[in-house]
C-alpha cells in the first residue's frame, strides 16, 4: 500500500517597512538560505496565531496578521534523504510590532535582515524556496485577502 500523500502545512509572514522585507538567513543542509519568517503550524492554533508566532520565534518582531496573501504548494527534495517533501504555505501580510533583540532566535537562524525587493529578487540562488519571492511579488502586486475566508472550527483550539 502507497504511503499517503500529506503535504506539511506552513504559514509565513510577509513583512515589507520602508520599502525593504524582513527575511531570516537560516541554516540548511546546502548552507544558509534566505526564507520569510515562517514554519509549521502547531496543533492548537489558528493559521493567523502561528504566523505571529513563527515571525516573533524567527526574528525577534512581533506581527500582527491583518490580510491572507495566498495559498501556495511547493514540492522539494529533502536533501538529507532524498525524500519527496510538500508544502501548503499559507502567507499573510499584517502590522510589525516591538522588536525584541534580546530574545534568542528559533534554533537554526542566523539573523533577521531587512532586504529590499531588488535585493530579493538577485538573491533568488539563496532562497529557501521559490515561494519566498512568489509572495513579495503578490504583495507587491497590492493581493490582499480578507481573514475572514479562514475558518478555523474550534475544536482545533482544545
Amino acid at each position: 500500500m502507497q504511503k499517503p500523500w500529506k503535504p506539511s502545512v506552513t504559514v509565513a509572514a510577509i513583512i515589507e517597512r520602508d520599502g525593504r522585507f524582513l527575511l531570516v538567513e537560516e541554516e540548511t543542509a546546502g548552507g544558509l538560505r534566505l526564507n520569510n519568517p515562517a514554519g509549521h503550524l502547531d496543533p492548537g492554533e489558528t493559521p493567523e496565531q502561528g504566523c505571529a508566532r513563527e515571525a516573533l520565534e524567527e526574528s525577534a518582531y512581533e506581527f500582527r496578521p491583518t490580510a491572507l496573501l495566498g495559498l501556495y504548494i511547493a514540492r522539494s527534495m529533502k536533501n538529507s534523504t532524498g525524500e519527496d517533501q510538500t508544502y501548503l504555505r499559507m502567507a499573510f501580510t499584517g502590522e510589525l510590532g516591538a522588536h525584541h533583540p534580546e530574545r534568542p532566535l528559533d534554533k537554526g537562524i542566523a539573523r533577521a535582515l531587512w532586504m529590499t525587493s531588488d535585493e530579493v529578487r538577485a538573491s533568488v540562488a539563496r532562497h529557501r524556496s521559490p515561494l519566498v519571492l512568489k509572495c513579495i511579488e503578490d504583495y507587491l502586486a497590492g493581493v490582499r485577502h480578507p481573514l475572514s475566508v479562514i475558518h478555523t472550527d474550534p475544536s482545533v483550539l482544545k
